[in-house]
């Protein structure tokens, strides 16, 4: 059983879904533990004490920071990052998205791991030619659709 915890930069929205998806693991937010606000380089090794395994966050640029990454080292834990490349609500879906469809593979990957692993989820394709089709049946109907 892993335990991650989420950071206040993640929208909460995506807890339940992610507790759905990894039912053996624990799934938790950092307001849960009244933690929000707590700066990260106290919250990692805080969070590592208290036996978490993971740490997802949306800072996509943590690893940029060498103290943040020196924190994020020896806390030991598994470090998940992704972005929100488009901003408002098409921006907030394409990422959330991404991250709920990730965390299984990642969780599955992470579970068979002895030592610390760093994960970017690169994201969606915010191209909608990539994600949907859209036809309109009186323009140019689909063979299957009734004349």
């Amino acid at each position: 059983m892993m335990r991650i915890l989420v950071d206040e930069n993640v929208p909460v929205q995506m807890l339940e879904t992610l507790r759905w998806l990894l039912p053996e693991h624990t799934v938790r937010h950092v307001s849960e533990i009244k933690w929000a606000g707590k700066k990260d380089l106290a919250l990692l090794p805080d969070a590592a004490r208290k036996g978490f395994d993971a740490f997802l966050t949306r800072d996509a640029r943590q690893l940029e920071d060498p103290s943040e990454t020196d924190a994020i080292k020896k806390s030991g834990m598994h470090h998940i990052r992704f972005g929100q490349g488009q901003r408002g609500m098409a921006g907030l879906g394409l990422s959330m998205g991404a991250v709920i469809a990730a965390m299984p593979l990642i969780v599955g990957e992470l579970d068979e791991t002895d030592n610390q692993r760093l994960v970017h989820i690169k994201g969606l394709n915010p191209g909608s030619k990539h994600r949907y089709d859209l036809v309109n049946p009186s323009e140019s109907p689909p063979r299957y659709w009734p004349r």
